[in-house]
């Protein structure tokens, strides 16, 4: 079970909110669950070929593999004719940091001890693209702003990697708190995060996986389980992961998350043994 967190996008940049997959989100998919950790490289036409099971043209399987190229997420190799991309070091990380969000964090917390991540933050009005780069990167780890500067997740967060990524430890200050006697917390939950969008993705996808007419059940197990990790991904990348004590009680994301499960669990042992069948994959050797 395994996904991706996100090129050098923005979380929630390359999503539908229809549960369509763009390229670039599928093709992260794609190498996150058969190339992460193997240390292989695939071929363009066996690419090509599984874009082709899910309705995606060869011109965007090409333009997509380019692109991750040039953004330093892929690596090629040729051999003979062929061409052949592996995984880059900063691919791995982020496609790693993707499988922990959906393997080990679940939905959303149970078990919460009141502690609440604050990151304050002041850029120089120029820096616009590491303001929107930074802001993308606090929205993926479950940060909401609390005041302009000032932002909150639940948990303690390590912002350490996230910030120093970015080359930014000099501009941002981050402190473990507590609400004091008398905060109406939950009144804050709901200022700071869209709650009604955040359970409507998640209603989306319960409709969009139980239909009759889901790819689940379209007799193509490998289409089916790479759109299923896409579609859940893009839900939970919008997620914070709140407290379950400030969330309504008919909160959706449990049940879609054991949506999300068991159809995991049903397509994984039939989409593993087409992708072997399909993708052409070489170790990638080093100089």
């Amino acid at each position: 079970m395994t996904a991706v967190q996100a090129d050098q996008r923005e979380p929630g940049e390359d999503e539908d909110e229809d549960g369509g997959v763009r390229p670039q989100t599928l093709m992260l998919n794609l190498l996150g669950r058969y190339l992460l950790g193997r240390g292989v490289a695939v071929s363009a036409a066996s690419v090509i070929e599984v874009f082709a099971r899910v309705g995606v043209g060869e011109h965007a399987a090409r333009s997509t593999l380019a692109r991750m190229v040039n953004r330093g997420m892929l690596t090629r190799h040729r051999h003979g004719r062929a061409m052949y991309f592996g995984l880059t070091e900063q691919a791995e990380r982020i496609l790693k940091d993707g499988e922990d969000r959906i393997q080990n964090s679940g939905a959303f917390r149970q078990d919460w001890d009141g502690i609440w991540t604050l990151l304050g933050f002041s850029l120089p009005e120029s820096w616009q693209r590491q303001r929107h780069e930074l802001r993308s990167q606090l929205i993926w780890a479950g940060f909401g702003p609390l005041f302009s500067g000032l932002w909150i997740a639940p948990g303690r967060v390590d912002v350490g990697d996230l910030v120093g990524s970015l080359g930014l430890e000099s501009h941002v200050k981050a402190f473990y708190a507590a609400a004091v006697p008398g905060m109406e917390v939950g009144e804050m939950v709901r200022e700071t995060w869209d709650l009604n969008t955040i359970a409507a993705r998640y209603h989306g996808f319960l409709t969009r996986w139980q239909s009759p007419d889901a790819p689940s059940r379209r007799g193509d197990p490998l289409a089916a389980e790479l759109l299923l990790g896409c579609d859940w991904l893009q839900v939970i990348r919008a997620d914070p992961q709140l407290p379950a004590v400030h969330l309504p009680g008919d909160w959706p994301a449990a049940e879609a998350e054991a949506l999300f499960v068991r159809l995991d669990g049903e397509l994984g042992q039939a989409a593993d043994e087409i992708a072997r069948q399909v993708l052409d994959v070489r170790p990638v050797t080093t100089p």
